[in-house]
């Protein structure tokens, strides 16, 4: 009985060996490799779609603060494909998203989830990786910017080429003290004169553009008036 066991464990391990041999190993590795690395990507920039263009302008209607509209446009190009939505967020003082208008698609669902408001725009299409949109939107604020002093943020959640964010203000209230905060790395910045326009109408403008903003940073304008 002994002799027989001995005779058959090298054999096993042969046939063994053999079955272990013949799995294309590198084949897996390889293909595990590129799936590690596309998740890698999704979960730290790549995303659902990247923004080509992103301008949005606050406009202070009243020297009180109790009228204005948030108009942005976002032009993106998708990253994945079989997207059917698109979300929208915001938030801020006194009452938001007054009016609502988005284009394209249809505002289907709101919620919130802390301090932040979320709109479900339904694309009413199925977008693919390598296609674009243009999103324009816009709503009113009311009671908003009551106190001496305000600010707007914009989170850059995406991958973006360029943002450019700008602050109009009415005729008899120009801002002062007018700075660029980047929450993250905790730098401000103090606007000088050329970021500040007298419009065609009287009013006052300021804009502020960068190329290739720091994914996940909050770029807030603040100002005294």
């Amino acid at each position: 009985m002994p002799d027989s066991e001995q005779g058959e464990q090298p054999a096993s391990i042969t046939k063994n060996l053999a079955l272990v041999l013949g799995l294309p190993w590198i084949e897996i590795i390889a293909e595990a490799w590129k799936f590690g690395r596309k998740v890698l990507r999704g979960l730290t920039d790549e995303g659902v779609y990247e923004v080509i263009e992103y301008d949005s302008t606050l406009e202070l209607h009243d020297s009180h603060g109790k009228e204005a509209t948030f108009t942005k446009r976002k032009k993106i190009r998708y990253l994945q494909n079989d997207i059917i939505a698109y979300q929208d967020y915001g938030w801020g003082d006194g009452e938001q998203f007054v009016d609502y208008q988005a284009k394209p698609g249809v505002p289907v669902d709101r919620y919130k989830i802390g301090y932040k408001t979320y709109i479900l725009i339904s694309l009413r299409d199925v977008k693919n990786r390598g296609d674009t949109d243009e999103f324009n939107i816009q709503w009113k604020i009311k009671n908003g910017f009551l106190k001496p002093d305000g600010f707007w943020e914009t989170d850059v959640s995406s991958r973006t080429r360029r943002l450019r964010m700008s602050v109009v203000f009415p005729k008899g209230r120009p801002p002062r003290n007018v700075r660029l905060v980047e929450n993250n790395i905790r730098k401000t910045t103090n606007l000088g004169s050329d970021t500040v326009q007298r419009t065609a109408n009287g009013h006052w403008k300021i804009t502020w553009e960068k190329y290739k903003p720091r994914l996940f940073e909050h770029y807030i304008i603040r100002w005294d008036w």
